[in-house]
């Protein structure tokens, strides 16, 4: 805890994300990364979904440093190779997902499985492995329903095993609710937030922008 670089909470609409959290299932305490709002255009009006912050182990700045040391936020944030380094990294990370508005666990769970599918498909990478893979994260989901303010943690170890825990009031539980040892689709859904086509913008350019003053 000690050496975790100084960051500070984010405040995104009425979430405030703290500067450090440690989600059940991983090592050590993690430190903010950035945040930011998704919107979604639904019958010609743009929502705001969610609230999404991304935190990193420690080991995420030296690992970092050698390639992206002394590089501007502007620069960071237009690079799809500094945000896939951050995804395949093999450091502790977790997207935390905060709900503004209700959704249910079937609307979150498809919309995912249904990207991480397309892009498999379209490289020519999908196996019968990935297909139970989707098939559990969909169970996973089935009968949940995500009141505002509840959160989903998309937790990645640094072997890339995925853990997945929800909480619909706010309170963290101890316990992880689903673990996926398949390291293609952790990535996927973190390249789906935060990579090339991430649902945030706005949490992309905090990223590169907290983490371009840490690598200095």
């Amino acid at each position: 805890m000690a050496n975790l670089p100084s960051t500070t909470s984010i405040q995104v609409e009425a979430i405030v994300f703290p500067p450090t959290f440690k989600p059940p299932g991983a090592t050590n305490t993690l430190f903010l990364g950035g945040a930011g709002v998704r919107c979604m255009e639904i019958q010609g009006k743009i929502m705001k979904m969610t609230g999404l912050a991304m935190y990193l182990d420690e080991k995420a700045i030296p690992s970092l440093e050698a390639k992206w040391k002394g590089k501007t936020a502007e620069e960071l944030k237009d690079s799809n190779e500094f945000y896939g380094d951050i995804i395949s990294g093999s450091f502790e990370k977790c997207i935390q997902i905060t709900t503004i508005v209700p959704i249910t666990g079937v609307q979150f769970s498809e919309k995912v499985c249904e990207i991480c599918v397309k892009i498999w498909k379209a490289k020519g990478t999908y196996t019968d492995e990935d297909g139970k893979s989707i098939d559990k994260f969909l169970e996973t989901f089935k009968e949940q329903k995500f009141p505002p303010g509840s959160t989903i943690l998309l937790a990645m170890s640094s072997n890339g095993s995925l853990m997945v825990t929800f909480s619909q009031d706010g309170v963290i539980p101890e316990a992880v609710n689903a673990t996926f040892e398949n390291v293609k689709l952790g990535q996927a859904i973190y390249n789906m937030m935060i990579g090339t086509h991430g649902v945030s913008p706005e949490a992309k350019q905090s990223l590169a922008t907290r983490v371009s003053q840490l690598l200095v």
